[in-house]
């Protein structure tokens, strides 16, 4: 088991290298990467060395992988990053139908072959859009990962119940694609709308002992990457939510 902050959560602090002096303090030492921290591969890699931060994964777009797979690879080899995933699509750019979806998957198959053949891991880190059913009865999800047999999938559990499925069951029906998780809580209805109704780790509606033991039992090789898409206070949000991961970690041994 791997613990990790997605930076995302991060965005908004002014200095994202001080950032990573403050991370071990939080209990904080690996990172999940994204755009916003590729432009200057080999400094942020000194600060991460110099404050004994590791980035296991990383998110890079479908289309940047695609456009220029060199240049993700001089990105994931200076940072280190073990386990790539292509992290969204722009609504204009997501399919209507089953065959569509069927083409992205072949699509982010060829991407991982790719990976594949340089040892990292590639993968698929969902919203909420790819549970909502099609006009054809398809759901995008289950169409994505049939089409993309060798891919790996970074399930982001929240969107999973904002997208109006049961995290559970697609923890079991796909656990053996599981590579890493997003691990992140949903306000109570009507609470936290400056947050998008994003809540700490813990505060929220989402029931994470139970998800957590289905994880486990899917696999014990999974990176948990907290995230929160809009915390009004990054650092404390940070502070607070890898405290609430480590006792809920430590409730499913119980």
């Amino acid at each position: 088991m791997t613990i990790a902050l997605q930076l995302y959560s991060m965005r908004d602090c002014a200095d994202q290298i001080a950032l990573l002096s403050d991370l071990p303090a939080m209990g904080i030492t690996n990172v999940e990467g994204y755009g916003g921290v590729y432009g200057d591969p080999a400094g942020y890699r000194a600060a991460m060395d110099a404050n004994g931060i590791s980035m296991p994964s990383g998110h890079m777009g479908l289309d940047d992988i695609e456009a220029n797979f060199d240049a993700t690879m001089d990105i994931i080899t200076t940072l280190g990053i073990t386990r790539v995933f292509a992290p969204y699509l722009d609504e204009k750019d997501r399919p209507d139908t089953s065959e569509g979806w069927a083409a992205l998957g072949r699509r982010l198959n060829d991407a991982g072959q790719k990976y594949a053949q340089r040892g990292i891991a590639f993968g698929w880190h969902n919203h909420d859009f790819e549970f909502v059913a099609l006009a054809d009865g398809g759901i995008p999800m289950d169409i994505l990962l049939e089409a993309a047999p060798d891919i790996s999938w970074e399930a982001d559990l929240a969107w999973v119940v904002r997208g109006g499925r049961d995290p559970i069951e697609y923890i079991n029906r796909y656990g053996n694609r599981l590579s890493a998780i997003h691990v992140k809580d949903i306000a109570a209805e009507g609470t936290n709308l400056d947050e998008d109704g994003w809540a700490d780790l813990g505060t929220g509606t989402m029931d994470w002992d139970g998800l957590l033991q289905a994880c486990r039992n899917a696999s014990n090789d999974l990176i948990y990457a907290l995230e929160h898409d809009k915390p009004s206070d990054p650092v404390g949000y940070a502070t607070r939510s890898a405290a609430a991961f480590k006792t809920l970690w430590e409730n499913t041994y119980d």
